[in-house]
């Protein structure tokens, strides 16, 4: 909530929290007019009521609360919070200025797990940079196709892509962008809930949602996100369909040796890789006037002919860290072709890195 709030700067009533009472609950909503979030948790109420607080002055008294039965009351704009030996009242504002987080006509709907997707979308949630001509770019896109997801990232230089199954198919394909905050927003809010999520689709924005609990079927958590507008790259096209040649090797340390090569990158933050059927293995070299050079080598299963390619030292470190497996596989068609990384025992990740041309 707070982090939604406090990054809100457009409007000042966008940095409060909205704290309502209904019926056997209390509800606390926050918003930036991109995403909206709403939480509900079981409580006694008295009388139906509503208060704008501000959401730093809120989250800072509440993390000094020892965890005792909690009483609000509303007076006029004003919450009164007793807590333990705890007392305090928070000015707060008119809720009526507060914006309303919009509801989200449902087109259709799936059911995916928490943990699959908050971990699937953390591994590809860090590549998107903002661009003002290709907003698209920006954002995560998500494509439902029958009984998968698959989620996906670029910034034209990387690209991340995760796929999940579905327990259940989608009967119609559907595909959209969220913004990048509000991917790692739902990584915030939902990675450490077990159960389900709910995605609903809207036309301009999407819900995921977790209800109380399998007997509770009212929502826990709502996020509302808007959707990004654009048509997303056939990216599809970028994914090598045959490799010239492979290599297999321990993930752990095939990353530390690309970690200790980006000491010696320079300012382009450049190694090169050489795969060596004869040696069999990944030869890593990288040097600078300034710092000096490093060689080094991985063992690796190799199939195919010799390579040596250029990569972004970083590129390739962030593409390692997400292949949750290991082994990682490399493949690459060239020193003019982008390199491919993925988990050696399954096919639910791909990372394509383009790489840095000779001059």
């Amino acid at each position: 909530m707070e982090r939604i709030a406090a990054k809100a700067s457009s409007l000042s009533v966008l940095k409060n929290i909205l704290i309502k009472t209904e019926k056997n609950y209390i509800n606390l909503s926050a918003t930036d007019l991109e995403t909206g979030v709403k939480w509900w948790a079981l409580a006694q109420t008295e009388k139906e009521g509503s208060a704008v607080i501000p959401s730093g002055i809120l989250s800072g008294f509440v993390s000094f609360l020892p965890n005792e039965q909690v009483t609000l009351s509303l007076l006029k704009n004003n919450l009164s919070l007793n807590c333990g030996n705890f007392k305090t009242q928070i000015r707060g504002f008119n809720p009526e200025d507060f914006p309303i987080i919009p509801e989200v006509p449902e087109k259709g709907s799936i059911l995916v797990n928490s943990s699959d997707l908050c971990k699937g979308l953390s591994q590809v949630s860090d590549i998107p940079s903002f661009s003002d001509t290709r907003p698209e770019i920006s954002g995560i896109f998500f494509t439902v196709k029958k009984n998968q997801i698959k989620i996906v990232a670029t910034d034209s230089y990387r690209l991340g892509e995760k796929t999940l199954r579905l327990e259940k198919a989608s009967p119609e394909e559907i595909s959209f962008i969220i913004p990048q905050k509000a991917a790692k927003e739902i990584i915030n809010i939902f990675g450490e809930k077990e159960g389900k999520i709910k995605i609903v689709f809207g036309t301009n924005q999407v819900l995921f949602e977790m209800p109380i609990s399998e007997k509770i079927s009212h929502p826990q958590v709502q996020l509302v996100s808007r959707l990004v507008d654009g048509e997303y790259p056939n990216y599809e096209e970028i994914i090598p369909r045959k490799n010239e040649t492979t290599a297999i090797s321990n993930r752990d340390e095939l990353l530390n040796q690309i970690k200790a090569a980006g000491v010696f990158g320079g300012k382009i933050n450049q190694i090169k890789i050489k795969i060596n059927p004869e040696k069999k293995g990944i030869e890593i070299f990288s040097e600078s006037v300034e710092t000096g050079e490093f060689s080094s080598f991985v063992p690796a299963e190799i199939k195919g002919k010799k390579e040596e390619v250029s990569f972004n030292c970083r590129f390739l470190v962030e593409g390692i860290l997400n292949v949750k497996s290991p082994d990682i596989v490399f493949e690459s068609n060239g020193p003019s072709s982008p390199g491919v990384l993925k988990p050696a025992e399954k096919s639910d990740f791909l990372y394509i890195v383009m790489p840095i041309k000779s001059s």
